[in-house]
């Protein structure tokens, strides 16, 4: 089964917390085991897994992705500007795995799972593939 979500991001960078979205769809499609791909197609935004528990990790980790990839737009090529959040969701990755088990994702205590946007606000969507284990 796959499902396409869609959301609205609010700013430049920000971590979204889908792990919710996930669950309900788990529990909608009644999974008791399995496998749940969760997938971004776009080239500007990730998919990751992060802790869930302080919001200033999600601060900080945008924060860092910054400093490593700073909009200086005059020091990239591109002609859209934007060369750093292509970085960006190069280094997040595009998707994940989650294990399902007993209905719920495996995943760790302080672990939720987050859609990444680099360049927004925009409209985005995102697929989650569930695999019936």
């Amino acid at each position: 089964m796959l499902f396409t979500e869609t959301l609205r991001t609010s700013r430049r960078d920000e971590m979204i917390d889908i792990t919710r979205q996930i669950i309900t769809l788990i529990r909608q499609e009644d999974i008791r085991d399995g496998l749940a791909v969760i997938y971004s197609p776009h080239t500007t935004a990730g998919i990751t897994i992060q802790e869930n528990a302080d919001p200033d990790v999600k601060l900080d980790v945008l924060m860092r992705l910054d400093e490593v990839y700073p909009w200086e737009h005059s020091k990239y090529r591109h002609a859209e500007g934007n060369t750093a959040s292509h970085l960006k969701a190069m280094t997040t990755g595009t998707s994940q795995t989650i294990i399902i088990r007993d209905g719920q994702p495996v995943l760790g205590q302080w672990q939720g799972i987050y859609f990444c946007e680099f360049d927004g606000p925009r409209t985005r969507q995102y697929h989650v593939k569930v695999i019936r284990g």
